[in-house]
C-alpha cells in the first residue's frame, strides 16, 4: 500500500541531539486520507514530532492536530470535530525484533513499538495512524436520539445488537 500522506526521514539522519520536524498534509493528501478513514473532509492536518535516538532506538513523539468532518452514525450528518491527539512511538531496528514464532508478552509501553524498516520511518503514516486512532469511532449528532425515536428504534438506551428486533417484534404484537 502507498501511503496517502508520506513524509519518511532516514533513520541514519536522527542522533542523540532531539530534532524537531514539522510536516502537513496538502489537500489531495487530505482528500485520500478522508476516503481511507470514512471522512467527509479533513480540513487540516499537521504534526509536530521530536526525533530522537537513545540506546540505538529511535524515539518520535509529539503531536497530531486535525479539523476533520465526520458523519453522525444515526443521520449522515456532517460533524465537525478537532483532534488534538499526542504519540510516543519507539522503531526497534531489525536486530531488536523477536522471531516471529516466537511467544511475547507485550507490556502497555510495548504496544507503541514499530519496527524499523528499510532504515526508513515516514511520519505522514505515523501522523495518519494516531488521527485514526483518535478518531470518535461512533459520532453521533444532536438530532440522533430524535432521528431513532422517528424510525422507532428508541433513543440511545434502546441501542443494541437486538434494538431492531426488538422493535418490530413490539410493532408485530400490536398490530395482532
Amino acid at each position: 500500500m502507498t501511503p496517502e500522506f508520506s513524509r519518511t526521514v532516514d533513520a541514519d539522519t536522527i542522533s542523540e541531539a532531539p530534532r524537531q520536524v514539522e510536516i502537513s498534509a496538502d489537500e489531495a493528501e487530505r482528500r485520500r486520507l478522508a476516503g481511507r478513514f470514512g471522512l467527509k473532509a479533513i480540513d487540516s492536518l499537521s504534526a509536530d514530532v521530536r526525533l530522537v535516538r537513545r540506546a540505538g532506538i529511535l524515539h518520535a513523539d509529539g503531536h497530531v492536530r486535525a479539523d476533520v468532518v465526520q458523519s453522525c452514525v444515526v443521520t449522515d450528518e456532517p460533524l465537525p470535530a478537532h483532534v488534538d491527539a499526542p504519540f510516543n512511538v519507539r522503531f526497534v531496528p531489525d536486530a531488536y525484533a523477536h522471531a516471529a514464532d516466537e511467544e511475547l508478552e507485550l507490556s502497555a509501553e510495548d504496544c507503541d513499538t514499530l519496527p524499523l524498516e528499510g532504515g526508513r520511518i515516514d511520519l505522514g503514516e505515523l501522523a495518519a495512524e494516531t488521527l485514526a486512532l483518535a478518531l470518535d469511532p461512533f459520532p453521533r449528532s444532536a438530532r440522533a436520539d430524535a432521528a431513532l425515536q422517528e424510525a422507532g428504534m428508541g433513543g440511545e438506551a434502546d441501542m443494541g445488537p437486538f434494538a431492531a428486533l426488538r422493535a418490530l417484534k413490539e410493532r408485530m404484537q400490536k398490530d395482532d
